[in-house]
């Protein structure tokens, strides 16, 4: 290897090595990704919310909830008091799964009778409904089996037992595109309206036509509105294109009010022009804004529930989980295209996801403004 050759390695070791932030960018992003990968990326569908109604309140009916809380694919998360309920918590998406028993359940059994079991099933997430689908008769079967064997001796014509029947609600085709389509309309705005917002105000400190835009009367504020503004509409005419082929293309239903997805979205992007304004202020060159919004996307695509569902991550995962403004803006989107439910029933998450709006591009603003001066 000859004396140029070292000198070039060399001098680009150096030229690395005085680039702290671009160095621990090179470093955290595969600690980043191995940690999400291992822990997020699962397909083991585990601890699924469910809620029950019990309308029998019999020793048999208790024996038949615990045999699914003991599988550990269900989690008796809720204990409601009506059908009414659980359809209010599985259009919130709170619960993923329902049980309903009816009354009567324990005297069928006794009598020898087939007792009937609904199992309610949320098909928005076709991976998760399909193993919940499986579960809940697997489950139920294996209860059965229990319930037979105590009547040792008994004709097997006068044998009873349990039929436990699933509906899944939603997406009763289990369609993934129907679980897709509305995922990659919430990352679509988030990556472009974080990474061409950093990269547009990035171009022009690089190119040093910010300062001139400082000396002129233009105030702070104006200036983070106009560099961010027509971004808003690149994002909206994105967001009706990939609508619009989801369903011309896939089919996919939209059977809620499009004029308050649109709003909602307007909330999201609060969040999204904030860290493209925090990675602005962050990173010195085109190139480091790019890593730095890849660092921010990442980790919302994969803890937000875009791929895998939350609950079976871990739980220090989910905890942060809540921190990402993706996963509101999710459950937003699938709740409005796929359920057809209204304001009323996504207030939780829009009241986070204002919260986060409004704490994030406040203080990314702030930021901004003070590194102008």
């Amino acid at each position: 290897m000859n004396s140029r050759l070292l000198s070039i390695i060399r001098k680009e070791f150096i030229h690395i090595l005085r680039d702290p932030r671009t160095l621990a960018i090179m470093f955290v992003i595969p600690i980043v990704q191995l940690i999400l990968l291992g822990y997020a990326a699962t397909t083991d569908i585990r601890r699924l919310n469910t809620a029950v109604y019990d309308a029998d309140r019999t020793m048999q009916s208790r024996q038949l909830i615990e045999a699914y809380r003991a599988s550990d694919y269900f989690r008796i998360t809720y204990n409601v008091n009506s059908e009414r309920e659980i359809a209010e918590l599985l259009d919130r998406g709170d619960a993923r799964a329902g049980i309903i028993i009816p009354a009567g359940y324990g005297d069928n059994l006794a009598k020898g009778k087939t007792a009937q079991v609904a199992f309610l099933i949320d098909g928005s997430d076709p991976a998760v409904a399909n193993t919940a689908f499986a579960a809940s008769q697997s489950v139920g079967q294996a209860h059965n089996i229990q319930i037979l064997q105590r009547r040792l001796g008994v004709d097997v014509t006068q044998l009873g037992g349990i039929e436990i029947r699933p509906r899944v609600w939603y997406n009763p085709e289990l369609r993934s595109s129907n679980y897709m389509i509305p995922a990659v309309m919430g990352m679509i705005l988030q990556f472009l309206t974080t990474l061409f917002t950093a990269l547009a105000i990035v171009r022009e400190r690089e190119q040093g036509t910010i300062e001139q835009l400082v000396v002129t009367p233009i105030k702070a504020w104006e200036l983070v509105v106009g560099k961010v503004v027509p971004y808003i509409g690149i994002a909206f005419f994105d967001l009706l294109e990939v609508l619009f082929l989801g369903v011309l293309l896939f089919d996919v239903p939209i059977r809620g009010s499009i004029p308050l997805l649109l709003a909602l979205a307007l909330l999201f992007l609060l969040t999204t022009l904030g860290m493209g304004l925090f990675v602005s202020s962050a990173a010195r060159t085109q190139q480091e804004a790019m890593f730095l919004a890849f660092l921010t996307v990442l980790p919302s695509i994969f803890l937000a529930g875009f791929f895998f569902p939350i609950e079976a991550m871990p739980a220090w995962l989910q905890a942060i989980s809540y921190f990402v403004p993706l996963r509101y803006m999710l459950i937003i989107f699938r709740g409005i295209i796929l359920k057809g439910v209204g304001l009323p029933t996504l207030m939780e998450s829009v009241l986070a996801l204002a919260i986060l709006g409004a704490l994030i591009f406040t203080a990314a603003s702030l930021r901004f403004r003070k590194s102008l001066e």
